[in-house]
């Protein structure tokens, strides 16, 4: 009974150690692109997670402008 209850808190430290390394930096990039930070959740589904960040990739994101370049907010430019 010792083993399977050190194995279950060992695994959800490793998730929230997951979590910070890897989800508090991709909540920061979404909120910098215009998306909302709760999109961070579907990378913790394994498959849909993966999908998201294909999509994310090729999708138009909200800061840019018609031409697809950023409208000053995410270029740097004042």
């Amino acid at each position: 009974m010792q083993n399977d209850m050190s194995g279950a808190v060992g695994g959800l430290i490793i998730l929230v150690l997951l979590f910070v390394i890897v989800g508090v930096p991709l909540m920061q990039i979404l909120h910098r692109t215009g998306f909302s930070r709760a999109w961070v959740l579907l990378w913790l589904v394994p498959v849909v997670g993966l999908v998201f960040l294909w999509i994310y990739a090729f999708i138009r994101w909200p800061v840019e402008g018609d031409d697809g370049v950023g409208e000053g907010k995410a270029t740097g430019s004042r």
